[in-house]
């Protein structure tokens, strides 16, 4: 291992991505080498079933210099894999990349010189995507509507390719929420955070891990992580429709009472048809609103890990959790540790 702490690290999870990454490797690398300063890479596989885990050994062992790989037990996510090489990094700014290369790796002399500018968070925006169209608009949509509700401004949230000062690392990885999103914590925690135009490009190989249902899910999980807004307005919407409630029946003892020639066919299917599978959706969907921001609150206070690390590799040793503060493992090879 280089003796000389890193100016840069650069984080990268790798979730079956075997098909790519000796494209990644052969443009990452020499894109760090032009920037002319010292740098670390951190690969964070996030419990591939390819054979992702033995292509990153065998580059480990190539460049144990500037290259170190953590290994999980398991899938745990991509947030979950970038709070992982967040919490291993030594540099002082940081930079996440996906190993797809749709965010090319030649990009990240762009972030470091908005750094340079005086930001401590940059956040990539994709020009001329290449995604599918309904992941566009998709992207679109969701953007508005977070932006609407959690007031956190990022105008494009799903952009790996994003850069952060040690400060907010430091946070982030102090936060210990069990669902992290990384991009939005740094906007809470920026104080000169900017948004650049990177470039994006098709991906070379493999295929997207984030399907719709992923998607949305995400989306989710980030608008009930940093807003209470949703309960509020459906605290709102119950007050609305109780207080409609309340004056359409006022309306309907009077007209039965004093009126004559009540339409009583028109009464039923309001009262029984229309008003009755309305409330009861609406009924359902704040049910599972409240179960949601309660099945939070019940995984945070559980303190769990929030993921296992199988090993680091580093240097000339492959350390372990049980081992990091004993005698490194120093006379274990890294195929028979790992079993690669």
């Amino acid at each position: 291992m280089n003796n000389l702490a890193p100016r840069v690290s650069v984080v990268i999870p790798v979730y079956n991505e075997e098909a790519g990454l000796k494209a990644l490797f052969d443009r990452l690398y020499p894109a760090l080498d032009r920037l002319g300063i010292a740098y670390e890479v951190i690969f964070v596989n996030d419990g591939s079933r390819d054979r992702s885990a033995a292509i990153l050994k065998d580059q480990y062992l190539r460049r144990p210099d500037v290259t170190r790989v953590i290994l999980f037990n398991a899938n745990y996510g991509q947030h979950l894999a970038i709070v992982a090489g967040f919490e291993h990094c030594r540099g002082e700014r940081i930079v996440t990349l996906d190993a797809d290369l749709q965010n090319p790796p030649e990009e990240i002399e762009k972030l470091l010189a908005a750094m340079d500018a005086g930001h401590d968070y940059v956040g990539g925006i994709r020009s001329a995507r290449k995604d599918v169209w309904w992941r566009n608009l998709a992207s679109r949509a969701m953007n508005h509507l977070r932006e609407r509700i959690t007031r956190i401004k990022m105008t494009d949230q799903g952009c790996m390719l994003r850069a952060y000062g040690r400060d907010i690392v430091r946070a982030i990885v102090a936060s210990r929420e069990v669902s992290t999103y990384i991009p939005a914590l740094a906007c809470t925690f920026a104080y000169s955070p900017t948004e650049i135009e990177v470039a994006h490009a098709e991906r070379a190989a493999g295929e997207s891990k984030y399907s719709l249902y992923k998607l949305i899910r995400l989306n989710f999980d980030l608008i009930t992580g940093f807003s209470l807004v949703p309960l509020q307005l459906f605290s709102m919407f119950g007050m609305i429709v109780s207080a409609t409630a309340l004056v359409t029946y006022l309306i309907v003892i009077v007209d039965r009472l004093i009126i004559a020639g009540w339409r009583e066919g028109f009464a039923t299917l309001w009262d029984r048809d229309i008003l009755a599978f309305f409330l009861i959706g609406m009924l359902v969907f704040g049910l599972g609103l409240i179960g949601e921001y309660v099945g939070r609150i019940y995984q945070q206070v559980r303190d769990r890990p929030r993921f296992m690390i199988q090993a680091v590799l580093e240097g000339s040793e492959i350390v372990t959790p049980q081992s990091v503060s004993a005698a490194q493992l120093t006379e274990m090879t890294v195929d028979a540790k790992l079993g690669l």
